[in-house]
């Protein structure tokens, strides 16, 4: 379904966008179009992988002329860029909404008016139940892609929701490794704390496996286990062999003491494909008559990070053990 296609990458210079740009450079691809406003951050990309096949675009998700000026002759989007600091996002909201629900309607609205054939927005863990700025924002950008999808002629428009990246940028990995090279103490907001886990890998079969298979307004979720995050602290410790103190510093702004991939309401209805649920689009009109006469059924049980299969220490190990910057810092 590639081949000579154009896949355009909004936010491409994050770690999802270089690791699925890696991973298509093989493919019979036709171009790959990186979208992002970090021009030093295009240049070190472009300098790295060395290839006519990607093509740069400097603009921002929140300027419409921008995104249109890279639209022409996309075949598919994955919709990356954000804004999904959690503590920065609590001090500048609005800043999260320009970007995650603003910049997700021009990217949504330029794909169906230039007729791309589909579209797979990102979103993230924190949009279900939401309680920080990031998390609402990521929120509306879900309904805002699917109430476009229902409206979007021959553009199919689905989402993926997913946790935590091990290692993306900004995640608490490379932090933890950092403040060992450092020999300063490595720094827990709370231990008991839980968060899913995956790898930049299983993000892009998520959103590769919604692209091929997903039907408009429909939103993919993918299993993973988690683990606590003290746990985590202790295995990068024992890793790379450290003797660093870990110190609790207390919640930062905005955190959660575990976080959800399905709601109840969505338990409810959501279809377990084996390695993934979806979520199928709620498709109905304005006339609730059919709601108000049979009323709909709600789960007891959420999909979070306390209820999916927590890690331990051998297993977290493991798990980082995937990672490249680990094992290079093991070897």
């Amino acid at each position: 379904m590639f081949t000579g296609k154009t896949l355009l990458i909004t936010g491409g210079t994050g770690s999802f966008g270089q690791t699925v740009a890696e991973r298509f450079l093989d493919s019979d691809i036709g171009e790959i179009r990186i979208f992002s406003r970090d021009e030093k951050k295009q240049d070190d990309m472009r300098r790295r992988l060395n290839t006519n096949k990607i093509r740069f675009y400097i603009g921002d998700v929140r300027n419409r002329d921008s995104v249109d000026s890279a639209m022409s002759g996309v075949d598919f989007i994955f919709h990356a860029a954000a804004l999904k600091q959690v503590p920065s996002c609590e001090f500048f909201p609005m800043e999260a909404v320009k970007t995650n629900v603003i910049g997700t309607e021009n990217v949504l609205l330029s794909a169906v008016a230039h007729k791309v054939g589909r579209v797979v927005v990102l979103s993230t863990d924190k949009a279900a139940y939401p309680v920080n700025a990031m998390g609402i924002s990521k929120a509306m950008m879900e309904k805002v892609a699917i109430a476009a999808s229902r409206n979007a002629g021959q553009t199919t428009i689905c989402l993926t929701r997913y946790g935590n990246v091990l290692a993306s940028r900004g995640s608490v990995v490379p932090l933890f490794m950092e403040l060992v090279s450092q020999n300063k103490p490595i720094t827990v907001t709370n231990p008991k704390m839980t968060r899913f886990l995956m790898t930049l890998e299983d993000a892009v079969e998520l959103v590769l496996f919604a692209l091929k298979q997903g039907q408009s307004g429909d939103t993919y979720v993918q299993k993973a286990p988690s683990c606590y995050i003290g746990d985590l602290a202790v295995a990068v410790k024992e890793l790379l062999k450290a003797d660093s103190e870990i110190k609790t510093i207390g919640t930062r702004h905005g955190e959660k003491l575990y976080e959800s991939l399905l709601t109840k309401e969505e338990f409810a209805k959501a279809e377990d494909l084996g390695d993934y649920y979806k979520i199928p689009a709620d498709n109905r009109d304005l006339n609730y008559a059919l709601y108000f006469t049979e009323g709909q059924s709600v789960e007891e049980r959420e999909y979070n990070s306390h209820n999916t299969t927590i890690l331990g220490l051998e297993g977290i190990k493991e798990m980082l053990l995937r990672l490249p910057i680990i094992r290079e810092a093991v070897k």
